[in-house]
């Protein structure tokens, strides 16, 4: 189509291949815009030479940037946690930063009307080269996800000025939360859309939610079958699993009840401290990864969902949250800390339970009213079911992103006023 909207996704990961799990949220997204009319492409840092290829009919480029053995500064794990845990990667960072600078050549001559950039740093650099090298026909969009802005902030204030720049070049700007749109903020941006991450499940899935909740039963506390609390997430320090299973260990005693964490990370062996300290093995499971038949097991056997995200000692915090979208969708009621994104989703009193970071007491509490309560439970569900369908839809994202889309390639000044919420 002539007039048709071309956006190139600048992204720092993107899947290997079809049955890659890595960022399905991002695919999901893609294929929304892509049904709105948008004509999509990815560009991605390739991972052991990897090459161009195509996903789901979307074409997604790599450009190379090292040997093939030493492609892994992305996928496997985020950037900062692999730079963090082995210093010598940040040898590879001028072959990246080259790399990325020829793929925004690359970009600027195919002219697209927009360069969509996923965490900014480093990938704002590549998005305000594109531009420069298109003679400005090339739009900037750039993203915020949260992890980045406290990354820098903590870990690299030297790059604070590098941070402001790129929040105050783009052509618009997106916060993946209302809390992470105000941390933005803070970086000198005055108009913040805020545009959550998709679901990462597909709309008619969604459609369907409300049913499976309406006819989902939860075991009874009385009836001597332990009802199970489940955690599903990276076990990192913000996740705050050592706070659930405090929580898990103080209604044990009276309240016939299991933890099933699945996942893994660093802060496994921390986790598994507190749990011989309280003796918890029991009633405790951590399940480490599994397959994804046995995660819909998970789901369907879980009584409530809970996700009691701290304040790390970096002072990051859950960006999101986008795992209690997965619950809610299984018909779960969910519980989770209040703290960074995850307000955006569950609503406190209408679509789950909120809780302080980091107070167990109060969130052992909590659990023991929402397994106490099944039919709240299941009112709170189906009205989160209708708050994710609503807000969190690929559908709904995409077109929150189209016009963001539009408003960058209508722009003609650089002023800003206000606060816009897609």
């Amino acid at each position: 189509m002539k007039n048709q909207l071309r956006v190139v996704h600048f992204v720092t990961a993107f899947a290997r291949h079809e049955d890659d799990v890595i960022t399905p949220w991002l695919g999901e997204f893609l294929l929304a815009l892509k049904k709105n009319g948008v004509g999509v492409s990815v560009m991605a840092p390739s991972y052991k030479g990897l090459a161009d290829s195509m996903w789901r009919g979307i074409a997604i480029h790599r450009f190379r940037y090292a040997p093939k053995p030493l492609e892994t500064l992305t996928h496997d794990e985020t950037a900062p946690d692999r730079l963090s845990r082995r210093p010598w990667f940040a040898l590879l960072l001028p072959g990246f930063v080259l790399g990325g600078m020829l793929a925004a050549w690359r970009i600027a001559r195919e002219r697209p009307n927009v360069i969509h950039v996923h965490w900014p740093v480093p990938n704002g650099l590549f998005g305000a080269a594109a531009r420069l090298f298109s003679l400005g026909r090339v739009r900037v969009v750039s993203t915020f996800y949260s992890a980045e802005l406290s990354w820098i902030r903590h870990r690299i204030p030297i790059l604070i000025p590098f941070l402001k720049w790129t929040v105050t070049s783009a052509d618009a700007v997106t916060a993946i939360s209302t809390a992470t749109a105000t941390e933005v903020k803070r970086f000198g941006a005055v108009e913040v859309h805020v545009v959550p991450l998709p679901a990462g499940v597909p709309s008619e899935r969604l459609v369907a939610a409300k049913a499976v909740s309406a006819s989902r039963t939860s075991r009874p506390g009385d009836g001597g079958i332990p009802q199970e609390v489940l955690f599903v997430g990276r076990l990192v320090e913000r996740k705050g699993v050592e706070v659930l299973v405090r929580a898990v260990a103080r209604l044990a005693p009276h309240h016939p009840i299991r933890l099933k964490v699945v996942g893994d990370g660093e802060w496994r062996g921390r986790i598994m401290e507190v749990v011989e300290e309280l003796s918890a093995d029991e009633f405790v499971e951590l399940a480490g990864r599994v397959t994804e038949e046995e995660l819909a097991e998970a789901y369907q056997s879980a009584d409530v969902f809970a996700l009691p995200a701290v304040f790390d000692s970096k002072g990051d915090t859950e960006g999101l949250g986008v795992v209690l979208i997965e619950a809610l969708c299984a018909g779960i009621p969910v519980v989770g800390a209040n703290a960074g994104g995850i307000p955006d989703i569950v609503v406190d009193g209408k679509t789950g339970w909120l809780v302080p970071p980091g107070d167990d007491e109060e969130l052992a509490r909590v659990l023991a009213e929402v397994l106490d309560s099944p039919g709240e439970a299941r009112r709170r569900v189906q009205a989160g079911i209708e708050h994710v369908r609503a807000r969190f839809a690929p559908d709904r994202v995409a077109e929150a992103y189209v016009r963001c889309y539009q408003t960058a390639v209508s722009k003609r000044s650089r002023g800003r006023t206000g606060d816009s919420r897609s």
